[in-house]
């Protein structure tokens, strides 16, 4: 696709036979509406002209039906856009200063582009880079990294560090890693400027100092329309390496006095946060600290911002994105729900939610216009992510998307069946063209990480088109601890994940199975993350597949849960190191009972499930003689992001694939020669 969308507006393009192709596919990451409701604004990924990296560009989708066209343009490209009140836009952006003679490109900086039109211009710069910003009012709050010490003299000791090759870091608490990146030396902290007539910002200051680790994972913030106070979440650290998240007022004057907004022993205030167009009320997630016997729980909370006085709303909706209605009366929220993610109106005050959408869709990055209507990017399994406008009614209507809509190799079904318990078990299954009765495609079995989670939208990463097209059925369920479905299902595998996960993936596989387009002779199952731990779970209690693809794995539970980067989170499932359950759901308790040939994948990068399982794996499986293979990825973190390793990684699973599947002869992938 060119850069001005001279493609059409939605044109249709196959890229499932060549791999190359299908990962240089732009991708539209999320949407940005401004606050009169009248510009709408995306962040596309693709390609770099190297071919070996993604970037990120802005572009705005025209809201009368013409093409989109492209606003940012830099080497470095360009990251998140936030529109302020007067309607500029703001991204984040390593690009070069040309107002400054000696810029640092190695860190981002905060980019303003005016709405009346003119070149972007650098707003806010730090030695640690921005990352992450909000507005209200004339406000802009950002985060950024900060070693200790003197502000004045912190550019001048990261260069020391850097020259003198210094990269330790002293912890004196927990954690110290985050998915695929290590916490300090610096701390995260928040500033406020005020967005002047000159479009500047002027009178920067440091909200948050000496934060500790409260602002290092997973923090969410959001701004008051007035610009008085940022909401954000406030990371506690406990006795026995424990963690606890809070929601906190802090204000943007006043030396950025804060307050405990809410807290609760055993409990999680998560993001996203977002504060009500009134200023009065604040919406967020609220989960608990699940244990052995209490399953995982997340709730939409809505919190009174003066008094800190909350109340649950929603009922069971499992919240993944929530945007308020232009009233404060009530929200709409993206929610699991059936192997779906429909959008949901919700009352504020707690009354009962009411779908809005009807369709097969997985809804995210929710927009709301000063009309009520809801603008959001709609994708499905059988469907990328592409920006749509939702009326009162629930109406769809697609709008112009910077990115193609994609032919694909075959067609999408469900299939529903009941496990020994009485529970209904459903999944999704991918069939390639030409599957039927007299010619039968063999099954995979792909099984979803989380263990939390739902086969219900498109992912680029984890793409079972990809086998479609070479003729493979997949098979996508949604087994026990699959959210949408109630807390039952998740109660059902909870600190019980091995045998009653594999209950149910083998019951809704024979269901495949009866189906006469699918080949019940020629059968394989892989899985990344809580799905490679149960990839690994039916490599040890069955020999039904002919192959097994184990990414990211589980395999030595007691190892895995002192070494990932949030142990305290796995304790509190498992109980303390070295007990009962550790021993009873281990996958490597059962490795004198494989002998299906297995395919082990890993990044060292990855510190959520770290390379150690891997390594332990492989060595296993190499001392005991069982047929494998070990594609490991150096630089790559839990999920294998780079386009060459893309590449390496769909190839390799393929040939492998076909090898003991379709009993073709092994054939070393051309892109590993």
């Amino acid at each position: 696709m060119s850069e001005d969308g001279s493609r059409g507006r939605f044109e249709t393009v196959t890229p499932f036979n060549d791999i190359r192709d299908y990962v240089g596919v732009p991708r539209v990451a999320s949407l940005r509406l401004s606050p009169d409701g009248t510009r709408l604004v995306s962040v596309v990924q693709a390609l770099n002209p190297d071919g070996r990296s993604y970037g990120t560009s802005l572009w705005e989708i025209p809201l009368d039906g013409r093409r989109p066209h492209r606003l940012t343009r830099s080497v470095r490209g360009e990251a998140g856009a936030e529109f302020t009140q007067r309607g500029d836009l703001l991204f984040g952006s390593r690009r070069p200063d040309p107002t400054v003679k000696e810029a640092d490109e190695e860190v981002p900086a905060l980019w303003l582009l005016p709405a009346a039109g003119g070149e972007a211009r650098q707003i806010a710069s730090r030695p640690g880079g921005v990352a992450g910003f909000a507005t209200g009012g004339q406000t802009v709050v950002f985060c950024s990294d900060v070693l200790p010490g003197d502000e004045a003299g912190e550019a001048e000791r990261r260069k020391t560090r850097k020259e003198a090759g210094i990269s330790a870091i002293l912890h004196e608490s927990y954690p110290v890693r985050y998915w695929d990146h290590d916490l300090g030396p610096g701390e995260p902290r928040l500033f406020a400027g005020t967005l002047g007539e000159e479009e500047r910002l002027t009178e920067v200051r440091d909200l948050t100092p000496q934060p500790g680790k409260a602002l290092a994972s997973h923090s969410a913030y959001d701004v008051t329309p007035d610009g008085s106070t940022v909401v954000a979440t406030w990371g506690v650290s406990l006795p026995h390496g424990e963690l606890r998240f809070e929601l906190v007022a802090i204000e943007t004057a006043n030396g950025g006095a804060r307050r405990v907004l809410a807290a609760a022993d055993g409990h999680d205030f998560d993001g996203p946060i977002r504060i009500s167009p009134d200023g009065r009320l604040v919406a967020c997630v609220r989960s608990n600290h699940a244990d052995i016997d209490h399953i995982p729980e997340s709730t939409l909370w809505i919190v009174d911002l003066a008094t800190g006085e909350g109340h649950p709303a929603g009922g069971a909706l499992w919240p993944s994105d929530i945007v308020w209605a232009p009233d404060s009366r009530s929200l709409f929220v993206a929610a699991d729900h059936h192997g779906r993610r429909p959008i949901f109106r919700v009352p504020a005050d707690g009354s009962a939610p009411e779908r809005l959408t009807g369709d097969d869709a997985a809804y995210a990055s929710l927009n709301v216009a000063p009309d009520g209507t809801v603008y959001a990017l709609r994708g499905a399994v059988d469907a990328p992510a592409a920006p749509v406008r939702v009326a009162a009614d629930g109406t769809v209507e697609k709008l112009p998307s910077p990115a193609p809509e994609l032919e694909l190799p075959g067609r999408l079904t469900e299939v529903i069946t009941t496990a020994d318990d009485g529970m209904e078990i459903r999944a999704w299954l991918t069939l390639p063209e030409g599957a039927s009765a007299k010619n039968p495609a063999p099954l995979l079995l792909w099984i979803h990480g989380g263990p939390l989670g739902s086969w219900n939208d498109w992912s680029w990463r984890w793409n079972p088109w990809i086998m479609a097209q070479h003729g493979y059925a997949v098979l996508l369920p949604d087994p026990c601890i699959s959210t949408g479905y109630g807390p039952e299902m998740i109660r059902r595998g909870w600190a019980n994940w091995g045998p009653r996960t594999h209950a149910d993936l083998m019951a809704i596989t024979d269901a495949a199975l009866e189906l006469p387009e699918v080949d019940a002779t020629r059968t394989a199952a892989m899985g990344g993350s809580f799905g490679g731990y149960m990839a690994n779970w039916v490599a040890g209690h069955t020999d039904r597949f002919s192959a097994i693809v184990t990414h990211a794995s589980l395999w030595n539970l007691d190892q895995f849960a002192g070494t990932t980067d949030a142990s305290m989170y796995w304790q509190r499932e498992f109980g303390a190191p070295g007990t009962g359950l550790y021993a009873k759901l281990s996958p490597h308790r059962s490795l004198g009972n494989i002998s299906t040939p297995i395919l082990v994948i890993h990044g060292d990068k990855d510190y959520r499930v770290p390379i150690g399982e891997a390594l332990r794996l492989w060595w296993d499986l190499q001392r005991s003689d069982v047929e494998s293979k070990f594609l490991y990825f150096p630089d790559e973190n839990h999920w294998v992001l780079k386009p060459g390793n893309a590449v390496v990684w769909y190839e390799t699973v393929l040939a492998f694939l076909d090898q003991h599947v379709l009993g073709r002869e092994w054939k070393r992938p051309e892109s590993l020669s």
